[in-house]
């Protein structure tokens, strides 16, 4: 008997949904920043057993929206709870319960899903704590399980695995084996720039950056895949930041960038990053939508 379903991974920007994701799947297909609100669309991440198919979804951090962006990451969040059977409530065990938690428990409170709460980061904090955050998080809500884990340590992870696999019921295979996303390359491929300038670059640029890729082709001659991006700014000042003198911010990210695309697609990459300004293109519709921010998500 097969057995699947979906599953939603909720919380907070930067608990590190995206890191337990990948560690899940066993391969970067989210990226990863210290910086808030780096995932912006929903991530499917595909964990196939030869008995069972879970189906992740990776979802922005879910926070006080300035930006119609922000109004987007946010909608997107909370839509994936008409989406799945589980959710995962991530929560950091080295941070106090705040009022973004506590929007989230109302909002699953409402949603009338079997819950299980993931204390993410038990590494950096002394076990009385620990304790300490489960009575916190228990008076808030009646929880189906809850699994203290490090996501980048690997902690306990097989133990929610096993978990969420006793609670799957029959159903079909939703995708192949082999198949880890439901996104396509490109999206990948833009990810990984776009992580590239979150890493490197100044405050004032990240949550002003997006990247889209313009063409993705093999060029028969050098049997490399040529790609051209362009990574998009709001200001002419932003653009310099990414630039850097004589180029070098950008011949870095293109650098970075292209070793993991290259891990990704198993094939030789020629990279070619440009940089343009479009500004406010985070409050214009039209602009969200051209650059992968479309409401059709949900």
């Amino acid at each position: 008997m097969f057995k699947s379903g979906f599953v939603a991974i909720l919380g907070r920007p930067n608990v590190g949904k995206s890191t337990f994701l990948n560690h899940v799947i066993g391969q970067k297909i989210a990226i990863m920043s210290d910086k808030a609100q780096t995932t912006r669309n929903k991530i499917m991440g595909i964990y196939t057993t030869e008995n069972e198919q879970i189906v992740f979804i990776d979802t922005p951090g879910i926070h006080k929206p300035k930006t119609a962006l922000g109004d987007f990451m946010v909608e997107s969040a909370y839509s994936t709870l008409r989406e799945v059977d589980t959710v995962l409530f991530m929560v950091p065990a080295d941070e106090a319960r705040g009022k973004g938690d506590d929007m989230i428990i109302e909002r699953l409170k409402a949603a009338k899903l079997p819950v299980i709460l993931i204390i993410n980061k038990i590494d950096k904090v002394h076990p009385n704590a620990l304790l300490e955050k489960i009575e916190d998080f228990n008076s808030q809500m009646s929880f189906k399980e809850i699994v203290p884990i490090s996501a980048l340590q690997g902690n306990n992870i097989p133990r929610l695995i096993d978990i969420l696999k006793s609670n799957l019921e029959e159903g079909i295979q939703y995708f192949p084996t082999d198949q880890i996303t439901d996104h396509p390359e490109r999206f990948l491929v833009s990810e990984m720039i776009r992580e590239k300038v979150l890493l490197l670059t100044r405050e004032e640029v990240p949550h002003s950056v997006a990247v889209v890729v313009e063409s993705m082709k093999r060029d028969e001659e050098t049997d490399k895949v040529h790609i051209r991006a362009t990574i998009m700014v709001e200001r002419d000042s932003q653009k310099g930041i990414v630039i850097g003198k004589k180029g070098a911010m950008l011949k870095k990210i293109g650098s970075l960038a292209r070793r993991d695309i290259e891990l990704m697609l198993g094939d030789k990459v020629y990279l070619e990053t440009w940089v343009k300004v479009k500004k406010n293109w985070r409050d214009k519709k039209l602009d969200l939508a051209d650059f992968g921010y479309n409401k059709k998500e949900y």
